[in-house]
């Protein structure tokens, strides 16, 4: 197989990428995919003790969220370490961490000393609940956040208490918020000549996820209950059973309604009074979906999700994440992206889902070992071997 050709997007930018677990390092994997040289620096294994908090080394979430970086391990306790950072800093593009900010100005990697070390640099700080404010102190995890940020109240069937989603919201999230406002930054230093301090958090990033259901909130006053499987406010929009299984329904305009209608064999219904019109569909949704359910259990969903198709009536099927993978379109759209790592052999990670149709994202190295680029990084950095010895021995890489 040939390998791959990193994408040239991105190829002029160096990135420090200092996070850890979800949120910082999806931000910095935007940029090692779209072609950044990306250092991943890490403590020398045994002086961080939530070194393990991201999983182990060879475990699909870091084989996931480490890919196409460098690695590089600096003792940020050791003046020699520091002084090894304060020099990739100076022509670093971009320097992504999500240190408790308590932590960051102890460590001096606070804005003002930074700008001071280099006035290009962008600073990409993803935190719990923010920077300033009553919380900025407080430890800050995925689940935490969508249960702040709403998202636990309005997920779940009605009545069941809190659910939390199966997948990292909050976390994804502020990874992809901190990289849009990096490319924000790098844009306007384009013009401006200057960096600047780009911040989110997983508080702020999983309310803007809210998105309808909070302004819902913010301009009509209605606070959104649970609604299960269905869509909250449309309806046939949601899970419905059909003989052999489920399928989603997508039946939220008029035509759709009509067409449904049709392919239930029942275009009466389309004209019913009691239901012919979005909100009176929505007010019947319990009567409805028994009259639904009971034409739909006649027929498998196979057959449903074909004749919703030919009558361009939007459905789709529910799938396990390996029938997921297994759907020809997911196979098309090659999401599942091949890289061979030298212990584990060939794996797939997930790719980037958005295509350049000149420089299109690319996985073309695994996630390194801890430390496996110290030497390469120093030398470029001007470290002889003497000198990259000494390092080592002092503990500082």
């Amino acid at each position: 197989m040939p390998r791959p050709t990193p994408s040239s997007a991105l190829e002029n930018l160096r990135v420090l990428d200092l996070s850890r677990v979800r949120a910082g390092p999806t931000c910095a994997r935007i940029f090692a995919d779209f072609g950044a040289d990306v250092l991943k620096i890490e403590s020398p294994p045994g002086v961080d003790p939530n070194e393990n908090m991201s999983g182990a080394r060879h475990g699909y979430d870091m084989q996931n969220l480490h890919r196409n970086k460098r690695s590089l391990t600096l003792n940020l306790k050791k003046e020699a370490g520091k002084a090894v950072l304060r020099r990739l800093i100076a022509d670093a593009d971009l320097l992504i961490e999500n240190f408790r900010p308590d932590v960051k100005d102890r460590l001096g990697l606070d804005f003002e000393t930074l700008h001071a070390l280099n006035p290009r640099l962008i600073l990409v700080s993803v935190s719990g609940f923010g920077q300033t404010g009553p919380y900025r102190l407080r430890a800050g995890f995925d689940q935490i956040a969508q249960g702040m940020g709403g998202m636990m109240s309005v997920t779940g069937l009605q009545g069941q208490g809190p659910v939390r989603a199966g997948i990292a919201v909050a976390d994804s999230a502020a990874g992809l918020y901190g990289a849009i406002g990096a490319l924000v930054a790098l844009q306007e230093r384009a013009v401006s000549g200057k960096g600047q301090w780009v911040q989110t958090s997983l508080l702020e990033a999983q309310i803007a996820m809210m998105d309808f259901q909070a302004a819902r909130f913010l301009v009509e006053g209605t606070v959104p209950p649970q609604a299960g499987n269905d869509h909250p406010y449309a309806t046939p929009m949601g899970v419905y059973a059909t003989r052999d299984g489920h399928i989603n329904l997508g039946v939220g305009a008029e035509g759709h309604w009509r067409s449904f209608c049709g392919v239930l064999g029942r275009p009466e219904l389309a004209s019913d009074p009691r239901y012919d019109s979005v909100e009176k569909r929505y007010a019947a949704r319990p009567e409805l979906r028994i009259l639904l359910e009971k034409i739909m259990s006649t027929q498998d969903s196979a057959y449903w999700l074909d004749a919703c198709e030919k009558a361009s009536v939007p459905a789709g099927p529910i799938y396990s994440v390996d029938a997921m993978f297994d759907d020809p379109q997911v196979q098309h759209l090659g999401i599942a992206q091949p890289v061979t790592h030298p212990v584990l052999g060939d794996i797939r990670v997930i790719g980037e889902p958005v295509g350049l149709s000149r420089t299109p994202a690319s996985v073309v190295s695994p996630t390194p070992d801890a430390g496996e680029h110290n030497d390469e990084i120093l030398a470029e950095l001007g470290y002889d071997a003497a000198a990259i010895a000494q390092l080592r021995a002092d503990g500082a890489i």
